[in-house]
């Protein structure tokens, strides 16, 4: 097995019990860490150069919808109303495999790009096998450690059919998928279910599609914002039932009442915000505030390139600097001034960012902090550049300054995907691949309407 010293950076493990380190040292031997030590002798190690950069814990992008990059910012003027209409019943229904393919391939290198080493692709535009294969193929051959969120389409239903609220999951691609191409929990790319649950579906279909996820020992994540609950009570009837726990994730959760959140909270349901869109279409404020004072960190997502950038920095900024306006307000409001100091601090931002993304993918024994037997998925920011310099506090420079441009180096699972500020993968005939995408799909839209 190779290994490799990242030499004389700045640390954040992200790890309570190491701590960082002002000046140290990782190991690396194979896929995993196996040191973090002040200086470390490995002679026969390959050495890269942390000086003058901050290494932190690859970034875990807990919910994007990677099928839509190539489609960037042409949702960037629409409420969550229109993206239904014009996105999910419009759009989606043009899309080809190999537009799959091409947007999770291009989509994951960028999240490799930009830090992220772990994404959370949330695929409901699968109308066939071959769609679902070529979304898992883009995600395999981008390079990046990935949960592939095994959906379903969202069409308008024609005469006579049934629509997609009253269809349960299919039961025969979860089991094809469980049979091949996740045989084992092991692999870099695992996978999970991208379920409707009760605010999108019947709950007859919420309870079958719940079942389901726990006979194949998976993640059940769901929207739950955006239009009007179908089933208003469906939540307190899924608690009720038992069928609450552990293995479901909650995507947005903006119009969950606080007891709601209680009980779904104390069963172990995980919750994945994604502030800027959230913001941007509509949905409300993230629920980050009311997370917290139940004792729960969030995840948190990109949720959409047709909308938004895909940098976790942004997102995490975002998160940081909605919840605390809040406070601040409420503040004002009852005290009359403004609190004595900031509520969250910086470090618990890069915790949504990383650990507890992790947490959320039930991961966090392999990835989501330096710690000395996880997979060695590690991000060095360089903190020498113009707009990082000078570095007072590392945490806070990485949340509250750094930007795509200053990720120089990028490991995932030892595998170096990024260097010296360049991606390691051809880029340009991908690139073009993806215009033809998304240039040919607004074509056949036109069409259409005309």
């Amino acid at each position: 097995m190779t290994k490799m010293l990242i030499e004389q950076g700045t640390i954040v493990t992200m790890d309570a019990k190491l701590g960082d380190l002002a000046q140290g040292d990782l190991l690396i031997d194979g896929d995993r860490i196996v040191e973090v030590a002040p200086k470390i002798h490995a002679p026969e190690a390959q050495k890269i150069d942390a000086r003058g950069m901050i290494v932190i814990p690859g970034l875990v992008n807990a919910h994007m919808h990677t099928w839509q990059t190539a489609l960037r910012g042409v949702a960037g003027n629409w409420t969550v109303l229109e993206y239904f209409k014009k996105m999910h019943a419009g759009l989606a229904t043009l899309f080809r495999p190999e537009d799959i393919y091409i947007a999770n391939r291009v989509g994951g290198l960028n999240q490799i790009n930009c830090g992220t080493t772990t994404l959370v692709d949330w695929c409901h535009n699968n109308p066939t096998p071959q769609h679902t294969d070529a979304g898992i193929d883009g995600l395999a051959d981008s390079g990046i450690r990935g949960a592939f969120f095994h959906g379903s389409p969202k069409p308008d239903p024609k005469p006579g059919q049934k629509p997609f609220w009253e269809m349960p999951h299919p039961r025969s691609e979860i089991e094809r998928l469980r049979k091949t191409r996740f045989s084992s929990n092991d692999q870099r790319l695992t996978l999970g279910m991208a379920i409707l649950g009760p605010h999108y579906s019947t709950y007859e279909v919420a309870v079958e599609d719940f079942k389901l996820a726990r006979e194949m020992g998976l993640i059940a994540s769901m929207h739950c914002a955006g239009a009007a609950a179908r089933v208003p009570d469906g939540w307190d009837r899924l608690a009720r039932e038992g069928l609450l726990g552990d293995n479901n994730n909650i995507v947005h959760g903006n119009d969950l009442t606080d007891e709601q959140l209680r009980f779904m909270v104390d069963q172990g349901v995980t919750f994945s915000l994604t502030p800027e869109t959230e913001m941007f279409q509509g949905h409300g404020f993230a629920i980050t505030g009311r997370l917290r004072r139940l004792g729960h960190q969030p995840s948190l997502g990109v949720d959409l390139e047709s909308c938004i950038s895909g940098d976790m920095f942004t997102v995490a900024r975002m998160a940081l600097a909605s919840q605390r306006a809040f406070d601040n307000a409420q503040s004002k409001a009852e005290r009359g001034q403004l609190p004595d100091t900031s509520t969250i601090t910086a470090r618990e931002a890069l915790g949504w960012l990383t650990i507890e993304g992790a947490r959320m993918l039930r991961l966090q024994d392999r990835i989501g902090s330096l710690t000395p037997g996880k997979q060695a998925d590690v991000v060095l920011v360089r903190a020498s550049d113009l707009n990082m310099q000078p570095v007072h506090d590392p945490v806070t420079s990485v949340i509250t300054q750094t930007s795509v441009g200053n990720v120089d180096t990028v490991l995932v699972a030892g595998e170096i995907k990024k260097s010296a500020g360049r991606l390691l993968a051809d880029v340009a005939p991908l690139q073009a691949r993806l215009h033809e995408s998304g240039h040919r799909i607004m074509h056949d839209l036109q069409a259409l309407l005309h």
